[in-house]
């Protein structure tokens, strides 16, 4: 398919994001179509995964992020003390791929519930001496409610990704 002049190419992402707390969240931006992601997991699906133990586990973040150009960490409360997110962020680094965060805890739960912001999950990595939080954005979208923070989130999400490709190519 021929790209017209000017025309944005829908990127590949991986999201990653805390499964237990932030599924419903992460489902909102994942659906708005902006971008090519990873295809959803089912909680069953995650359990057989999780029962192959952490080696099954990495097979399946490799799998789901092979193709993919950027890495979109959705960030909730608790997603900075998360053990694979943390794996995922590191993996994406290494692996070359553009890596952003988006502060989701405005958008409502499956119980219509807003959160609280977590901590930056970037922090705890360093490169070169310098904290990654200093290199990679975390986004934190604007709105004093649910739907004006999904709004903001629609309207920048594909800039943030083009952002965060360009700022790994520097590195």
């Amino acid at each position: 398919m021929m790209q017209a002049k000017g025309e944005q190419v829908q990127r590949k992402v991986f999201f990653s994001f805390h499964f237990d707390n932030d599924a419903w969240r992460a489902s909102q931006v994942r659906n708005m179509g902006i971008l090519e992601g990873n295809e959803p997991v089912t909680s069953n699906d995650w359990e057989a995964v999780k029962r192959g133990g952490d080696a099954a586990i990495e097979r399946w973040i490799a799998n789901q992020m092979k193709g993919r150009t950027c890495a979109v960490v959705l960030v909730g409360a608790e997603t900075a003390s998360r053990p694979w997110v943390k794996y995922e962020i590191k993996k994406a680094w290494n692996d070359g791929l553009g890596v952003v965060g988006i502060r989701i805890h405005g958008l409502k739960n499956r119980l219509g519930n807003t959160s609280i912001a977590g901590a930056n999950p970037f922090d705890g990595f360093n490169l070169n001496g310098t904290p990654l939080s200093q290199i990679v954005k975390l986004y934190s979208p604007t709105g004093g409610d649910s739907q004006a923070v999904y709004a903001d989130t629609n309207k920048k999400l594909d800039g943030l990704v083009e952002e965060a490709i360009k700022i790994r190519a520097k590195y």
